[in-house]
């Protein structure tokens, strides 16, 4: 059973940062691909970004230049930084692995940006 465990979410003003963690297990972790997603209520889940094994990234249009993913094998974990947060990235935020058709997602941490 595949687990990821999500963390770091929080209330933080505008043009603060957070760091996402999501934790997941060792032994799928250096061959799936890792991704952040974020949803609204009432809205679709969308990507906002993702890393494969090799380490290419991809972003959201709306948060390049502000987020920066990595992946750490390390330690199975893979992190979100956020800066210069802005309201619109008030969302719940989800970690998500896969390969092929495979795809298992994480409980889901509230990211709140208001002052």
């Amino acid at each position: 059973q595949v687990q990821l465990v999500e963390s770091g979410g929080g209330l933080v003003q505008p043009g603060g940062s957070l760091r996402l963690s999501c934790a997941a297990s060792k032994t799928f972790f250096s061959v799936y691909n890792m991704a952040w997603y974020r949803q609204v209520p009432g809205k679709q889940r969308d990507l906002v970004a993702a890393v494969n094994p090799a380490g290419t990234t991809n972003y959201a249009r709306s948060v390049k230049g502000r987020f920066t993913i990595s992946r750490h094998s390390a330690n199975n974990t893979v992190y979100l930084q956020m800066n210069n947060l802005k309201p619109e990235d008030t969302a719940v935020y989800y970690c998500n692995a896969a390969l092929d058709l495979q795809s298992y997602w994480g409980q889901g941490t509230q990211v709140i940006v208001s002052s």
